[in-house]
């Protein structure tokens, strides 16, 4: 008369016993090793302390912009940083499992924006565009004045001869052109014809690998910009 009454949950199988065919056949004790070489180890270690110097920039970037850190403390720490961030990207391996920025960020699923910009300009961004309180204590009195002025004169022709004599390398032009930024930088904040150059052909540079070289119409290029950045800046002095 009456059936069965259908149960409103699903019964739990305590009866049930795994056969050996399921059992776990490894050590749940014994360490699991991420690499098998040691090769891998430090390849891993490399990607890992860019992952962290990256976050670590973010923060410092942040950190920057709410005026939570003396000016000096975030230049140095920002330009450790990334100098520590070009350091682990010179390994072949470390750069081939790297790709690119983009890729890294999106495969590890990284929101950084600022620390992105800041490794696209290569410069702390005291450097890039310095305080009038950073460029005052620079300066100084006048004989400082005429010394940064001629320093950075020297940066410019140095630059200049580099390019006449054919000098292509990313690592041996981004120095000189990281000099020329600096020096300019502590004497004026000042527009002047073709600045916004000099900036342009950093995160080019900066986008290059150490061995990569300009092509001649980029020299040339260069070249070109770089003697118009250099009459504009005598031109506001």
């Amino acid at each position: 008369m009456y059936g069965q009454r259908q149960l409103a949950y699903a019964p739990t199988p305590y009866s049930y016993t795994p056969t050996s065919n399921f059992s776990a056949s490894i050590n749940l004790d014994e360490e699991v090793k991420l690499s098998a070489t040691n090769a891998e180890r430090d390849l891993y270690e490399s990607l890992a302390e860019v992952y962290s110097i990256i976050i670590t920039l973010d923060a410092l970037e942040k950190a920057y912009l709410k005026d939570s850190i003396a000016e000096g403390d975030y230049t140095e720490t920002c330009s450790r940083l990334l100098k520590q961030y070009k350091s682990n990207l010179q390994g072949a391996d470390v750069a081939n499992a790297f790709v690119d920025l983009e890729t890294f960020k999106l495969e590890w699923e990284m929101e950084c924006p600022r620390a992105t910009e800041r490794i696209r300009v290569g410069l702390p961004a005291t450097v890039e565009a310095p305080t009038a309180k950073a460029k005052s204590s620079a300066a100084g009195s006048d004989n400082a004045n005429t010394g940064l002025v001629i320093k950075a004169t020297e940066e410019f022709i140095t630059l200049l001869d580099a390019i006449k004599i054919e000098i292509r390398e990313k690592d041996m032009l981004h120095p000189i052109l990281v000099g020329v930024i600096e020096a300019v930088n502590s004497i004026t904040d000042r527009e002047f014809e073709n600045k916004g150059k000099i900036i342009q052909w950093l995160i080019t540079l900066n986008q290059m690998k150490a061995a990569d070289k300009l092509s001649d119409d980029q020299a040339r290029e260069f070249q070109f910009d770089m003697q118009q950045a250099y009459f504009g800046f005598k031109a506001i002095l």
